[in-house]
């Protein structure tokens, strides 16, 4: 299976990254963010940007990962940094009410998109750094938590409660797989829901998101509109879809059809079976993300692979799950479909992480059997 999963990586990649594309050549001219000069702007700029994240791949999956452990400070410094900068006039960028961005006119850069890398190089550097304190509540808990807890915070403030919500499910993951004891996690999935609760208390919106999540025939034409219209999208594309270019909803009835909402566009042009693929493709991604993790060199690269893998993976069932209308509705872009350069990169930077995770592993296990036949062929003297 080692041996396996570069392939079984690259061709679940592959396949959602020209699912991608062509949705986006398809749903871009039809969006409200569309210039009246060029209708495929989007496209054109999705194209460049996946050119910058293949090279950013490329480079990841040349350098050792142990680089991201060597320098885990410095791009927590730096993550901390890009994520406080969305909240400084002139560099921020207010959007729907919300301060993700940092730039300026048509360049924009999500920082928190980074922020996901550094916060599993963080938690993956912890617990290499100290591979018996999982049963210690200072060390073992408290000490990561509060690491990784203060760049979700700045997340969170951002008002970006997808991200938060794929950040701590991700730190969650890495917890226990590191072997944290199991009463801390119980006790942080209580505080978890707790804060919750009280976040939705004082979010207004969210409240109304979460009452049309729950009733969304009341408020279709209210806060349940996209997951309405998303429905709609998917139920009428059928097994084989319309055909692509052939969607309806997309034209200006679907908000963020190229964005968050992505994948109903996927299901009303190219139908169930193509919707099928994609879940397929990120299993692929999972499987094989997984299995570079159970076969990595040392704890640090297992660990840096299962959080990897969390997060892509978490991340785009969240999507799928708002736009099938499974969870409340949150803004959340399908990793390598979803327009978006910033998503793209980093999502394609990860994939070269793994790429070279697995490398490494593969190399660590030749010289171990390498080394296991010179014992056996040496004679004993």
């Amino acid at each position: 299976m080692q041996r396996h999963s570069l392939p079984i990586l690259l061709t679940g990649v592959s396949f959602l990254i020209v699912v991608g594309i062509v949705m986006l050549v398809s749903t871009c001219a039809f969006s409200a963010q569309a210039s009246s000069d060029d209708a495929y702007r989007e496209a054109k700029r999705q194209a460049v940007w996946l050119l910058l994240g293949s090279g950013v791949c490329v480079w990841a999956s040349l350098k050792d990962y142990r680089f991201w452990k060597r320098g885990v400070w410095w791009f927590y410094g730096g993550a901390a940094l890009l994520l406080a900068l969305c909240f400084v006039p002139g560099i921020g960028m207010e959007i729907n009410g919300e301060r993700r961005w940092i730039g300026y006119s048509a360049f924009q850069l999500q920082p928190s998109e980074f922020a996901k890398i550094v916060v599993v190089v963080c938690v993956a550097y912890w617990f290499s750094r100290y591979p018996d304190a999982g049963q210690r509540f200072g060390r073992g808990f408290l000490a990561p938590l509060t690491l990784a807890g203060a760049l979700i915070a700045l997340v969170l403030f951002e008002v970006d409660i997808g991200t938060t919500a794929v950040l701590a499910g991700t730190v969650f993951v890495m917890l226990f797989v590191a072997g944290v004891d199991w009463r801390y996690l119980t006790g942080l999935t209580g505080a978890s829901v707790a804060g919750f609760i009280a976040m939705m208390s004082y979010a207004p919106d969210r409240v109304t998101r979460l009452m049309a999540f729950l009733d969304p025939e009341a408020h279709k034409l209210g806060a349940g509109f996209q997951q309405w219209i998303s429905l709609m999208a998917i139920g009428s594309g059928g097994l084989t879809g319309r055909g692509i270019g052939e969607g309806r909803l997309k034209m200006l009835y679907m908000p963020f059809a190229h964005t968050d909402f992505i994948f109903p566009m996927i299901g009303e042009e190219l139908g169930l079976i193509f919707t099928t693929l994609v879940v397929i493709g990120f299993i692929f991604l999972c499987v094989a993300g997984m299995s570079i993790a159970f076969h990595a060199a040392d704890r640090f690269g297992a660990l840096l692979a299962t959080g990897l893998t969390t997060y892509l993976v978490l991340q785009a069932f969240l999507n799928i799950g708002v736009t099938t209308a499974i969870l409340p509705n949150t803004g959340l872009p399908l990793p390598f479909i979803s327009y978006g350069g910033s998503s793209l990169v980093f999502s394609l930077a990860a994939v070269g992480i793994l790429i070279n995770i697995w490398r490494q592993g593969v190399r660590a296990e030749k010289d171990r059997r390498d080394l296991m036949t010179a014992r056996r062929f040496t004679p004993r003297p």
